[in-house]
């Protein structure tokens, strides 16, 4: 085997914390680049570059030539409706397996995907994900194939969760929908060694594994609130933000997006996520198959993110 990985989203949070985790194992990588993200690519690693992009035929058979793995980390998270979601997160998919299966069909696939896709209903980004996860079942063919559905993803270099730890160190934590509402997190290291496990381990093609920080059943927002103020050593107060006021503001979001033609993060469908009240994964079969125990706590995540 040549030990080469194709890896798309490498210039992401995710995808640049994987790079340093594959160079450190010995893996070859190679990563696709869209021209706009040239000036985020990763620091001193030794990473063969192919400029293209998920639209491009071309570039994808370039970068999938001759690996023997792919890794498929590059997704949407903002949008303003669902083909904005489904160019990347279904559409890319779908072109980037049959690049692969054009070239070498025993290659194997693992697919990022999000543990939001276990609740397609709740938003087009949801959907998009769960639609990915479709696609390549129907289309893999004889390729080895994963699906990996990581909880909510957290560490330096986040722009998702870090307004909200951020928010929570200045003693103000502004929360949305029931306090029994649970969810599960993951440090982005734990994240990243997890997928180099799952390299190692012969799983069964089609596998689906969710994936989190260990804390069996999730953590209540209390608790993610009482770990930020020990850290802090100060208070944090609880802001209760009205779920209609909330929903109205995204509304109005939305519709300035698509007016403005601008990718929002906050929508009808990601209210509809963030009032789910159950966000918490299940680690047992990753751990069985794999081996793979999570080793950051919250609190260490959060120092680490917060740098406390």
């Amino acid at each position: 085997m040549s030990r080469t990985i194709a890896l798309t989203g490498a210039t992401g949070f995710v995808g640049s914390a994987l790079v340093k985790q594959l160079a450190a194992t010995g893996w070859r990588i190679r990563a696709l680049v869209r021209p706009a993200s040239i000036d985020r690519r990763p620091d001193r690693m030794a990473v063969e570059w192919v400029t293209g992009a998920l639209e491009d035929m071309e570039s994808l058979r370039r970068l999938v030539k001759g690996a023997d793995t792919i890794i498929h980390c590059a997704g949407a998270v903002r949008g303003a409706c669902s083909a904005a979601f489904d160019r990347i997160n279904v559409t890319g998919v779908t072109r980037l397996v049959r690049a692969v299966r054009e070239q070498h069909a025993g290659s194997r696939f693992f697919l990022i995907s999000s543990l939001a896709a276990r609740e397609p209903h709740l938003s087009d980004y949801a959907a998009s994900k769960r639609k990915g996860e479709e696609a390549i079942a129907s289309i893999a063919d004889q390729m080895p194939w994963v699906v990996l559905r990581p909880s909510a993803v957290y560490g330096p270099g986040d722009r998702e969760m870090l307004p909200l730890f951020q928010w929570m160190c200045r003693g103000i934590a502004p929360v949305i929908g029931s306090n029994e509402n649970r969810v599960s997190l993951l440090y982005v290291t734990d994240l990243a060694e997890a997928i180099v496990h799952l390299l190692k381990c012969d799983t069964e093609s089609g596998g689906c594994y969710e994936i989190h920080d260990g804390h069996e059943g999730g953590y209540l927002w209390e608790d993610v609130m009482d770990t930020v103020a020990r850290i802090n050593k100060r208070k944090v107060h609880r802001i209760r933000i009205p779920v209609p006021l909330v929903r109205l503001t995204s509304a109005f979001n939305l519709t300035a997006a698509k007016i403005f033609g601008h990718a929002p993060m906050l929508t009808p469908g990601k209210v509809r996520e963030l009032t789910h009240p159950d966000w918490a994964g299940d680690n047992s079969a990753l751990t069985r198959d794999t081996g793979w125990i999570p080793r950051i706590t919250l609190q260490e995540g959060l120092q680490q993110t917060l740098k406390k």
